[in-house]
């Protein structure tokens, strides 16, 4: 086409014709892909959920299979059917096992120790020798002691003699009434220089009896606090023996807690875990107001608990009603506890929540109702 035909309007008009011809042509073949690609997409979507999905439900189907294979319908064990229950309700008061006896021995001298017979653990016995400190100036005036005892009898002697005399003489009216009360006087003031000396030396022996330290009684060492060659002055602490056959329990309490509390009482009670039996010593008030302590003793003749270990009394509050289940039954998983209820067809465990421990048996608060029936399960059902 020349450039003249190509100015004129009917060659412009045919252009245009073909050009919108071709603009539509293409929208339509667009139009057709982009639905052609959403249902493909669309499909694979669909597909790939269907998979996920068949996936899944076989899974779960598989985890049910298995875990109808593996739980039995009925536990092998014994049956029990619990019952509201009257049990006493207490209250663990905290408290430290105390011996009923302790000493912290010293001295009334003033001297250096020179032998310390026992160490920390040692048991002894009453009277036994443990500590010795050097007393050489009280041999030294015990010396002197007996020379002046030994000198008095002599002047004793000889007054008693010399009263004699003059008494038959007296008698024979050779000797007058003053000389006779003169040689009375005399013998008594022997008598009373005899007695001064005798009383002298047995003081001198009392204090001589310090520079041996004994144990008071029957007990075992907890600490020593001298060694050979320590300054020892009076009062000074040198050891602390503790007599531990029998420990005492202090614990406080509100009022309401000995309202029933009664002198002689046995307590259940707990020793580092352990548990004992105590017996109610005697109820004082405490300082702080409307408390009290409560003193219990417990006998230890083994020798099985120490003093000073961590103690816990049981204090009864009263009576209650409560469901009870032995503590064979309980089931525990990490921190959840829980029993076998039996069922119409099958047995089936249930989450439950434990209070006290009374004996073989568990208090249930919560998570069991009275008249249902449980399963102590065999440790071979436990363990499955």
């Amino acid at each position: 086409m020349r450039r003249a035909d190509f100015l004129r309007p009917e060659a412009f008009s045919a252009m245009t014709s073909t050009t919108a011809m071709t603009d539509r042509f293409s929208l339509r073949v667009l139009r057709r892909y982009t639905t052609t690609r959403s249902l493909r997409t669309t499909t694979f979507v669909l597909a790939a959920s269907a998979a996920l999905l068949g996936a899944c439900g076989g899974e779960t189907a598989n985890e049910h299979a298995v875990a109808a294979r593996t739980t039995p319908a009925r536990i092998t064990g014994t049956a029990l059917r619990v019952q509201d229950t009257s049990v006493v309700t207490t209250f663990d008061a905290s408290a430290v096992a105390e011996p009923m006896q302790q000493a912290t021995l010293s001295t009334k001298l003033m001297g250096t120790v020179t032998a310390v017979l026992v160490h920390e653990g040692d048991l002894v016995r009453a009277g036994q020798p443990v500590l010795r400190i050097d007393a050489r100036d009280l041999t030294a005036k015990a010396t002197q002691a007996a020379a002046s005892i030994a000198d008095a009898q002599a002047m004793q002697k000889e007054a008693a003699a010399h009263e004699a005399r003059f008494r038959a003489l007296y008698l024979d009216s050779a000797a007058t009434r003053a000389q006779l009360d003169a040689a009375e006087t005399g013998l008594a003031r022997a008598n009373a220089g005899l007695r001064a000396a005798r009383a002298g030396a047995a003081e001198l022996d009392a204090v001589t009896s310090y520079a041996t330290v004994t144990a008071p009684f029957n007990g075992v060492v907890t600490r020593r606090m001298a060694d050979v060659g320590t300054f020892a002055a009076p009062g000074a602490p040198l050891l602390t023996i503790q007599e531990t056959s029998t420990l005492r329990l202090s614990a406080s309490v509100g009022a309401d807690a000995v309202r029933e509390l009664k002198r002689g009482q046995s307590l259940p009670a707990m020793i580092d875990g352990a548990p004992v039996t105590a017996v109610v010593e005697g109820i004082v008030p405490a300082p702080g107001g409307n408390l009290f302590t409560v003193n219990a003793t417990v006998a230890n003749r083994s020798g099985a608990h120490r003093a000073g270990s961590a103690a816990t009394l049981a204090i009864p509050l009263g009576r209650q009603t409560a469901l009870l289940v032995p503590a064979g039954a309980i089931i525990r998983d990490g921190d959840l506890t829980g029993v076998m209820v039996r069922g119409a067809e099958r047995d089936e465990r249930r989450w439950i929540r434990l209070g006290a421990t009374m004996g073989t048996h568990v208090v249930i608060t919560s998570g069991l109702r009275s008249g249902e029936e449980i399963v102590v399960p065999t440790s071979t059902s436990a363990e499955r």
